[in-house]
This record gives C-alpha cells, structure tokens and sequence, in this order.
C-alpha cells in the first residue's frame, strides 16, 4: 500500500500533489490516525504517527509560523508516515516558491523519526528538501515523553535552514548559467548521487526547452529546477538524500563562492 493523504478540509491551500507524484491514491486526512501503533518490545518504542505529526503542528505555531497546508502518505501497509507542511511566517509570503517542512516516521524500524526544511516552487510543484534533523536516534523507551523538548529543538534548528533558504534562492536567481557550465554540472550531479544517469535526458530536456516559461532564463534557479522536475517522481526518502546531495553542488558553485 502506497497512499497520499489529504488534510482535513480546514487548512487552506492544501495540495495533495506535493507527494501524488510516489504514484499513491489520495485517501482522507484521517487514515492517518487510523494506523495503530504497533506493540512496544523491552527495546523498542514505537511512535504514532498522529502523535508526530500533531506535536510538529504545535510546534510550528509556537514558534510563529503560519500553516499554510498539509499533504500525508502512508507507504508499506502504513509502517511508513512521510508530510509536508507549507509554511510562512505570519504576514509573509514568498513570490514564486514556499517554505515546507517534511516529516518523517516508520513503524517498522526503518528510521527514526525525523523533520526536514526545504522549498515548493508554486508554479510546478517542485520539491527541494536540505538537512534532515532526526528528532530521534531511535524509538527509546522515554521518546513519547520527550518528544515536545526534541520536536521544539529540531524546529528551532529547521527556521535557521529555512532564512538560509531565501539567501541561497536570491543567489541562485543572480547567477547566470551557460549550456557548457550546465551540462558539466549534470554530470557532477550523476557523480554525486543526486540524479541517475537515467534522468540525465529528462534534466538536459527541462534546461534546453523548460516546461514553464519562468525558466527559460538561464540562471541556476532554472537549472536547479532543471533537477527537481526530472526528480519529483522519486520516493520522499530518496528526495531527501538526493536533495541535499544536489543542494551541496550548487551551494559550492553558486551560494557560497
């Protein structure tokens, strides 16, 4: 079983397609709950996924975000809980992209729970996600009972990576691109995990005749969009790995020169 599930109808903007693209069919909100946790061993503790996903909410509130919508999924029978958050900081909003947390769980010890900071493109639903915060190890006995102090640490942690966020795009929007400098980068990014060398004609396609037309300037926002394109139909775990692998390229060439 492979489900996307979409908020409840209270939260404004919600966009099941920000995870449809795992190939999963949109289910209620409340599957979510509905997954039972299982049983705890003397070395294992799982947690629920609603215990999660409700105290990340708390937090991101508390720490004065505004929540803009939500999009779940459920992989392997619900043992795996994977979410993103849009979010913004009340009264402030971004033009072309958005702030979004991702979450994760598993109750099948496959990892730790964990949130992770990165950023929607409006117009194609593109996803980039940079710096996974395990708010967790693993799922120790006293993990429910601190899970407020680990979830308020691992959000504090995340806003930083977020304000980070908006440095790096400015960048990226500032630096031009030739085709040589292009391809050469597509390759190193093959090198470095963050595509296969399968997805090299889909990444190549997107920079030589982009499918919208705010990417036809040859920047290294239209090339890392290039990327993220050719890449949303990835699994969210591999998002993640091969996110920041992708990330860490344009941030050595462009961000942080």
């Amino acid at each position: 079983m492979n489900n996307i599930i979409e908020i409840d109808n209270h939260r404004r903007n919600a966009n099941p397609n920000l995870l449809l693209h795992c190939g999963a069919n949109t289910v209620e909100r409340g599957d979510v709950y509905r997954i039972p946790t299982p049983a705890s061993t003397i070395t294992w503790y799982p947690m629920p996924h609603r215990h999660l996903l409700e105290e990340v909410e708390s937090q991101l509130w508390d720490s004065g975000l505004e929540i803009l919508s939500e999009t779940h999924a459920l992989s392997h029978e619900g043992a795996r809980y994977f979410g993103v958050i849009e979010v913004a900081k009340h009264g402030s909003t971004h033009e072309d992209y958005s702030w979004v947390i991702g979450i994760r769980n598993s109750h099948d010890k496959t990892f730790p729970a964990g949130l992770v900071a990165g950023t929607r493109v409006m117009i194609c639903d593109n996803l980039a996600f940079s710096g996974m915060v395990k708010i967790q190890r693993k799922h120790t006995r006293f993990a429910a009972r601190d899970l407020r102090h680990l979830t308020n640490r691992a959000i504090g942690k995340l806003g930083d990576r977020l304000q980070s966020m908006d440095e790096r795009i400015s960048l990226y929007k500032q630096s031009r691109v030739t085709d040589l400098q292009a391809h050469d980068l597509i390759v190193r990014a093959v090198d470095a995990g963050a595509i296969t060398n399968s997805q090299i004609p889909e990444v190549v396609g997107q920079w030589r005749k982009p499918d919208h037309e705010c990417f036809e300037r040859r920047t290294a926002w239209s090339l890392f969009n290039a990327f993220t394109e050719a890449t949303k139909k990835i699994s969210p775990e591999l998002q993640v790995k091969r996110g920041e692998a992708l990330q860490g390229l344009f941030d050595a060439k462009y961000a942080l020169c």
